[in-house]
């Protein structure tokens, strides 16, 4: 697809193109609208209104939905935003499974594929998650270049130096060097490669616990555990792009673990943790973390003092995120995290550590925390690519 030219400001031409992101704007922002509404709401003509809304349904960029029907007066025609002149395509690639989503400019997703993964190389990786998202692609009844934008969420640093993830020792083969330019190469241009808690963090914000929070963290206890921050409404990242690692985090006394690579406190507190925990109790027969919490939830006294002890460290991230960020929120997600068995002894660990312990909620999402975020943070460059993609008529 060629992308045109933006036409100089201060030409007439320049000046059309200034009216048409100005009405598109108001109804992505306000929702659909008539004629005189946009023009009430941008301040502009309705003939000016009138020819942008013309030249944005020539390009697919707005639609008519029908017309009024209530008030005094003849009908007019409600506009809105064109769902469908652009797609995005959303990937969680975790350790258990990959997932992957294909939604519309509306937010709407229109596909979804979810498998295990059982890819033990990179190279078994880049062509999984290749296949899996033509067949998502193909499944939303859609060719790949109406894809915009692809999100991609990993556990790990995208470290665009040496294309490839650092800090990702969960997922075998991801910190082999150009693993990001096979991803692009195999999946075509416009692929933006993020964090994946940093993703739940978006996808809270957006569609979960978090809407409307401009300060918080979103900490995920999986088989790993990350941290998204989010300051100002924005992402932090921190200057090479590793705030949130919290796995790193200094925790208790050093053991044989290998925590230059993992991390002293993911080896604490994530899935395996939970698992040596309930052992330690006298719990032999739980073989995941997901065992025991089944067991604490059936009141079984050893699983519920392994669930308290996993509580106490997951305070021990909150109370230190705190006197740092000092955030207005705690989101706990991923399969531990989210756990609501952890929320009481949580909190009244907190209490015991710091007079500085925000509010914890559990995340909205679940397992759908990444992917949501994906969707989300490629919507935000997919609504304005479309437009200068598809060109807007000049004069």
């Amino acid at each position: 697809m060629t992308v045109r030219k933006s036409p100089r400001v201060g030409t007439p031409a320049g000046m059309r193109v200034l009216n048409q992101r100005a009405v598109l704007d108001r109804l992505r922002r306000d929702g659909p609208a008539t004629r005189p509404q946009i023009a009430k709401d941008t301040g502009l003509s309705k003939p000016t209104v009138g020819q942008a809304l013309l030249d944005l349904e020539q390009h697919g960029l707005v639609r008519p939905i029908g017309r009024t029907t209530a008030g005094p007066g003849r009908s007019a025609m409600v506009y809105e935003p064109n769902p469908a002149a652009g797609h995005v395509l959303g990937v969680d690639i975790g350790r258990q499974h990959i997932r992957v989503a294909v939604a519309d400019l509306a937010g709407s997703v229109i596909a979804r594929v979810d498998e295990r993964n059982r890819c033990r190389s990179a190279g078994a990786l880049v062509r999984t998650v290749r296949e899996l998202a033509g067949r998502t692609v193909s499944d939303a009844g859609l060719a790949p270049d109406d894809l915009v934008v692809k999100v991609f969420g990993t556990p790990g640093v995208p470290d665009p130096g040496s294309r490839t993830l650092r800090h990702a020792p969960n997922l075998p083969g991801l910190e082999r060097p150009g693993l990001l330019h096979d991803l692009q190469a195999e999946l075509g241009p416009d692929l933006v490669v993020e964090n994946d808690a940093n993703l739940a963090a978006v996808g809270e914000r957006a569609y979960g616990a978090a809407r409307g929070v401009d300060a918080f963290v979103c900490v995920t206890v999986g088989t790993g555990i990350g941290m998204g921050i989010v300051v100002d409404g924005r992402l932090f990242r921190g200057a090479h792009g590793a705030a949130g690692e919290i796995g790193y985090l200094p925790y208790g006394e050093p053991s044989d673990v290998d925590e230059v690579t993992r991390g002293r406190l993911e080896a604490a507190a994530a899935a395996e943790s939970v698992v040596a925990l309930a052992r330690d109790h006298g719990i032999a027969t739980a073989k995941s973390a997901r065992d025991v919490f089944a067991l604490a939830k059936s009141g079984d006294p050893r699983a519920l003092a392994a669930v308290r002890d996993e509580a106490e460290r997951l305070a021990y991230v909150v109370a230190s995120v705190a006197a740092v960020i000092d955030p207005e929120l705690v989101v706990l997600g991923g399969g531990i995290g989210s756990n609501t068995l952890l929320q009481e002894p949580m909190e009244a660990a907190l209490r015991r550590m710091t007079p500085l312990a925000p509010r914890v909620v559990a995340g909205e999402l679940g397992d759908g925390a990444v992917l949501s975020g994906a969707i989300a943070m490629g919507l935000r460059s997919a609504r304005e690519l479309v437009f200068d993609r598809r060109g807007t008529i000049t004069v």
